[in-house]
């Protein structure tokens, strides 16, 4: 029997990131990073820190402590050191750990950095070996600003801007979001991967360099086939009945809803009238998807599967229909996807401390490096806990230094 293969460690041990970013794009980016073994030290503002510090909903802790959700779950793995970066002595220690660090993260706006002095010109000669990576609304580099790029963003004015929202909904009502907040993970996800690109560019080359990170160009990638209908059409494909059935159907169960996409040929849909009891609709040809519009589907082909599926359990419903080739999803829940027994065999779920004692489930990065080492699974760091450890060391202040900024409130 062959011994198994010792497992390497996480790819980005030894990489150390400056994260000073708040709320979700920025720190679900650092928090990828960190995952795969990066150092990542997070720069707060003293007193108040990543705003999403105080935002609920809170866990609850003894005597009447609470944390927010939204921090824990984008901030594990990290270390928190908190600088007022417009006093000289936080600036200074600012730029030693600029000095001793691969990798600045910031998304604080267009051009926020640079009205602070600390753009990339002048931290690239502070060391020339930094990758600085900023995510901004529309877009942040010499030679590469739009009309928009002065612009805040968010992730709903993102999603609005990047056609998302004008693909969304019902036909005759109003354009709307995608529910989470795509327009922060999905730039972070997309910057993640800049970031790893530039390191292997910097591996080859020796070199630096400025990652420029549009939230704006990160969401319209992703419209990526429906640009592509446009470019053969002339047509913007809209809310219509008809694209919505094409791309699948949603109809009721007992307990919820059931998706079916992916081909609907003419055999497998004469299974389900079998399966279902009603042979007597495959003498209709449009029952059988031949010659019939989105309002036929939606008046007719559902409510006639909905006679079926809403005596049984969503589960009962997708497992039926897939039995007979169909593809078949369920609208699941939070609530099932925490109880999902295949998320669970995937190891899925990643438990850390909540800072109060107590433990706090979260989603794991769903990157499976199967010859590396598990990723860490790190309590999300409170405001300023490794203030000492850090500033006092590569950060070039004596702990005099430190102990007179904290008098001050800066850090």
């Amino acid at each position: 029997m062959t011994a198994e293969q010792p497992k390497s460690p996480p790819p980005l041990v030894g990489v150390r990131v400056l994260d000073a970013t708040h709320i979700v794009a920025g720190p679900f980016c650092s928090m990828i990073l960190a995952d795969m073994g990066a150092e990542v030290i997070k720069i707060e503002r003293p007193g108040s820190g990543d705003l999403s510090r105080d935002r609920g909903p809170f866990v609850q802790g003894a005597d009447g402590q609470e944390v927010s959700s939204r921090f824990l779950g984008v901030n594990r793995n990290k270390k928190s050191v908190t600088l007022d970066l417009r006093n000289p002595k936080c600036k200074e220690a600012f730029e030693n750990l600029v000095r001793e660090s691969d990798v600045l993260l910031d998304n604080w706006g267009s051009g926020a950095f640079q009205r602070l002095g600390l753009g990339y010109d002048h931290l690239k000669e502070i060391n020339p070996d930094l990758i600085y990576a900023s995510i901004t609304g529309y877009g942040d580099s010499e030679g590469l600003r739009g009309p928009y790029s002065k612009w805040p963003a968010n992730n709903l004015s993102i999603q609005g801007m990047a056609g998302w929202m004008e693909l969304t909904g019902e036909p005759d009502g109003p354009p709307q979001s995608v529910g989470d907040n795509i327009g922060d993970s999905v730039p972070g996800v997309w910057t993640a991967l800049g970031i790893v690109l530039a390191l292997e560019s910097r591996r080859k080359t020796g070199l630096g360099q400025y990652v420029d990170m549009a939230m704006y160009e990160c969401l319209v990638s992703h419209t990526i086939s429906q640009m592509n209908i446009f470019q053969t059409t002339g047509e913007n494909p809209g809310r219509s009945r008809d694209r919505l059935t094409t791309a699948g159907l949603t109809f009721k169960a007992k307990d919820g809803y059931v998706v079916m996409a992916g081909v609907r040929s003419e055999d497998r849909l004469r299974a389900m009238w079998k399966l279902i009891g009603r042979e007597d609709l495959m003498e209709d040809p449009r029952y059988l998807g031949k010659g019939a519009d989105g309002d036929f589907w939606f008046q007719n082909v559902i409510p006639a599967i909905e006679g079926w599926s809403q005596q049984l359990s969503k589960w009962e419903v997708a497992e039926k229909l897939t039995e007979i080739g169909l593809s078949m999803g369920v609208a699941q829940t939070m609530a099932d996807l925490d109880q999902c027994p295949h998320l669970e065999a995937r190891q899925m779920f990643v438990d850390t401390g909540d800072t109060m004692d107590g433990r706090f489930r979260s989603l794991k990065t769903p990157i499976r490096l199967t010859g590396c080492a598990d990723p860490p699974a790190e309590t999300p760091p409170e405001l300023g806990e490794h203030n000492q450890a850090i500033l006092c060391s590569i950060g070039g202040l004596t702990p005099e230094e430190l102990a007179e900024l904290e008098s001050q409130g800066v850090v």
